[in-house]
C-alpha cells in the first residue's frame, strides 16, 4: 500500500472543498487554526467556489484542483475543507496514475469515503478518516486535535484504539478478525454500490458510521449491503457513532443497535460498536488501507501498520 510521508510542523498543508462550500468567514478561521496547529496552508480555489448551492464547484473543477494537490511539490498532505455532498461526481475525472506517483496523506470523512475507497482501490493509497477543517477541526477539541496529529506525526503503529473517557467500546458479536481497515459512511459505501467504484470488503474490516439517518433507512443500507455478499465477504466490522439517528415516528421500535442485532449480528462476524468515529464532536482519526486487528471478545482495534513513511 502506497504511503504519504510523516508530517512535521512547518510543512505544507493543501486545503481543497472536494465536496460541499463552507461560509468565507470560516474558511478564514480555519486557516489560522490550521497556522496556529504548526503548519503551512495552500488553500484551493474551491474553497472560495460554490456551484447550485451545494457545491464547491463544477466536478471537472473540484476534480482538477485535487489532482493539482497531489502533483504540487509545494503540498505535503491533503486536507478536505468538509463533507457534504459531491465527492463521487468527481471520480470519473481523477488522475488516478498520477496520484499514485505522487502519494500524499489524504484527510478527510463522511461524504469523503468515496475518495478514500477509489484512493485505495484504484491508486493503492492509504489515507486518513479524520476531522476536517470547517466542520470539525475548527469547533473541535483538544482530544479529536490529538488524536488527528498523533496519526499524521508519528511513524510507528497506533496500537490500540481507545475511545474519549466516558464513552465504552460495546461488543455486538465476538471473536477476532484481522485486515486492512476500510469503509466510511454508510450511505456513500451504498451509493457506490453497483458502479465501477464499489467497496471491496473481501477479507477487510469494515467500518461505517452515519449521520441523520433514521432507523429503517439504517436497515434499508445495511440490507443492501448483505444482499450484496459484502457483509459475507467482511472479516469484521465496526460501527462508529450514528448521530442524531433516532427515529421520531416509530419511537417504539427498533433503535440503531437493534438493527445491528436484526440485520448485522447473524453473520457471526466480530462486530463492535460506539466506536467513537464519525460524526460526533470529540471524534478519533482512524487509518485506512492499513492492518488492523479486531478483537471483538476483549472490545479492542489494535491498528498494527502505520499510515505514513518515516
Amino acid at each position: 500500500m502506497l504511503k504519504g510521508k510523516m508530517l512535521k510542523f512547518g510543512d505544507t498543508i493543501g486545503l481543497t472543498a472536494p465536496s460541499s462550500p463552507s461560509k468565507v468567514e470560516r474558511v478564514q478561521m480555519a486557516i489560522q487554526m490550521i497556522r496556529e496547529l504548526g503548519f503551512n496552508v495552500k488553500v484551493g480555489k474551491s474553497c472560495y467556489e460554490e456551484y447550485g448551492g451545494y457545491l464547491a464547484g463544477t466536478p471537472e473543477n473540484r476534480a482538477k484542483e485535487l489532482n493539482d494537490m497531489f502533483t504540487d511539490p509545494e503540498v505535503d498532505a491533503i486536507l478536505c475543507l468538509r463533507g457534504g455532498y459531491g465527492t463521487p461526481q468527481l471520480l470519473p475525472y481523477l488522475d488516478y496514475e498520477e496520484i499514485s506517483q505522487h502519494p500524499k496523506l489524504f484527510i478527510g470523512y463522511s461524504d469523503i469515503t468515496a475518495l478514500h475507497t477509489v484512493f485505495m482501490q484504484k491508486c493503492g493509497l492509504a489515507t486518513v478518516h479524520g476531522p476536517m477543517a470547517t466542520s470539525d477541526l475548527l469547533d473541535g477539541d483538544e482530544f479529536t486535535r490529538t488524536s488527528l496529529l498523533r496519526l499524521l506525526m508519528n511513524s510507528n503503529p497506533l496500537g490500540a484504539v481507545s475511545n474519549p473517557e466516558g464513552e465504552e467500546i460495546l461488543s455486538l458479536v465476538d471473536g477476532v478478525a484481522e485486515g486492512e481497515l476500510v469503509g466510511g459512511n454508510l450511505c456513500l459505501v451504498a451509493s457506490l454500490m453497483g458502479t465501477p467504484y464499489d467497496l471491496d470488503t473481501k477479507g477487510k474490516i469494515l467500518f461505517l458510521e452515519d449521520v441523520g439517518e433514521e432507523p429503517f433507512k439504517v436497515d434499508r443500507m445495511l440490507t443492501q449491503l448483505a444482499l450484496a455478499g459484502k457483509l459475507t465477504d467482511a472479516a469484521g466490522i465496526i460501527f462508529g457513532t450514528f448521530t442524531e439517528c433516532e427515529s421520531p415516528n416509530y419511537s417504539h421500535g427498533f433503535d440503531i443497535v437493534d438493527v445491528f442485532k436484526t440485520i448485522v449480528a447473524p453473520f457471526g462476524k466480530p462486530t463492535i460498536y460506539n466506536l467513537q468515529a464519525g460524526h460526533c464532536e470529540t471524534k478519533l482519526t482512524l487509518p485506512f488501507g492499513v492492518k488492523a486487528k479486531l478483537d471483538a471478545t476483549n472490545r479492542s482495534l489494535i491498528i498494527e501498520e502505520s499510515v505514513v513513511l518515516s
